[in-house]
């Protein structure tokens, strides 16, 4: 089948969404698909990958519009993919009404949304040329087919993927009927899992981290931004060091290079490692920084890991590739518990669960699973047994490619 991709963040851009992209472009063209990716000016095609990548958008905006559509018409799809969350396209709404432009070029080709996150264009404050074309297309579309944020990706996807039960749930109240079309996907690790080889990975990231055979190492893995509760983290770390000097804290990524206020907020790694400084921390902490999308450090980091924190400020969901990654290299989990906790997360049995931005709260669980190795190697079975039924690149896509067929 000759797919089409669209996503416009891909490698080298430093975002989970470009690594999902890359890896599903990649697991797709492994199993005999002939994968085509549309991307922004600048991304690359890796070396010995057996898929085409177009970086020919500009800025994802009205201007760029003819040479969407006509790459579209060029590229002649089984079926198109567009990976979307609003910032990656600039919060400009041109995407929002991509399915509905893909059907003008190819009416009998199924168009899939893949949302990554729940999402859309920001517009508040978008330039008053942007609007008025927004609200033109919307006109001709007819306005009860088009939200605000979405655009026509609810109305007229054939199909959706989610990556969280919680996100279909916020789409559903914006449109109702996209439930019965909707698939839940949630998205395997966006690294390859490198295999222990007897303990030899386990060994040489130990020795990158300088520890000795005695220390306890326990590891963040994921990029470092506000909403993944890294304060929390420290704070717990600075408890716990204070009875116990043979831990070690790794955070395998980096920060956000983009300052967003409804987003990131570019200052906030060199907040928290000013943070570490002042709790007196910070001869306990390797920062390992931004690692590149086909680096092995960060399977060495994990490999030498005995307990993985990821203190999400609003809760662990299924969409985490965080939690993902983690999983696969059956690490013990501390996470948190949101507002809502969907069914595969079961506390005690494939994760630790406490509440989100209790320092306290945290710093005891992580002293309980360092003094219980019993309670740890239930914990990392259990993850295991999660990430295979859950994360697994294998289902995930045989069911993206039923979303075309079905």
């Amino acid at each position: 089948m000759r797919l089409l991709v669209i996503s416009a963040a891909f490698p080298p851009m430093r975002v989970g969404e470009a690594d999902h992209a890359l890896q599903l472009c990649r697991q797709l063209a492994e199993r005999g698909h002939d994968v085509h990716v549309l991307t922004t000016k600048g991304c690359i095609s890796p070396e010995r990958e057996n898929f085409s990548v177009h970086p020919i958008m500009s800025s994802w905006k009205w201007p760029d519009l003819p040479k969407f559509m006509r790459f579209l018409g060029r590229c002649s799809p089984d079926g198109v993919i567009l990976m979307y969350i609003g910032f990656i396209y600039n919060d400009h709404p041109m995407m929002t009404f991509a399915p509905t432009l893909s059907k003008f070029i190819l009416p009998s080709v199924p168009f899939v949304t893949q949302f990554e996150n729940v999402q859309g264009a920001y517009l508040y404050g978008a330039p008053l040329g942007a609007r008025c074309v927004r609200k033109a297309i919307a006109l001709c579309v007819g306005a009860k087919r088009v939200d605000y944020s979405f655009g026509t990706l609810l109305s007229d996807s054939d199909r959706i993927i989610v990556l969280s039960g919680v996100h279909l749930a916020k789409l559903t109240m914006l449109w109702p009927d996209i439930e019965r079309k909707s698939v839940m996907i949630p998205a395997p690790p966006l690294m390859r899992v490198s295999p222990d080889d007897g303990g030899l990975v386990r060994a040489r990231g130990r020795e990158l981290l300088k520890v000795g055979p005695d220390d306890f190492v326990i590891v963040y893995f994921g990029r470092i931004y506000p909403q993944k509760g890294i304060e929390t983290l420290l704070r717990a770390f600075h408890i716990v060091s204070a009875k116990r000097r043979n831990i070690h804290l790794v955070l395998v990524g980096g920060g956000i290079d983009r300052h967003d206020s409804h987003h990131f907020r570019s200052s906030y790694l060199g907040e928290m490692t000013q943070l570490a400084l002042e709790l007196g921390i910070a001869q306990m902490i390797t920062w390992t920084g931004e690692f590149d999308w086909d680096s092995e450090l960060p399977s060495l980091y994990l490999r030498a890991s005995d307990l993985c924190i990821l203190p999400f400020n609003y809760g662990v969901l299924l969409n985490n590739s965080s939690f993902a990654m983690t999983a696969s290299y059956g690490l013990p989990i501390i996470t948190t518990k949101g507002e809502i906790l969907e069914a595969p997360f079961v506390h005690e049995e494939n994760v630790c669960l406490c509440a989100p931005r209790k320092p306290d709260e945290l710093a005891m669980a992580i002293e309980v699973l360092i003094d219980q190795p019993h309670f740890r190697k239930r914990l990392a079975a259990g993850a295991l047994r999660l990430a295979q039924e859950w994360f697994s690149w294998e289902r995930a896509i045989e069911r993206t490619i039923k979303t075309f067929v079905s």
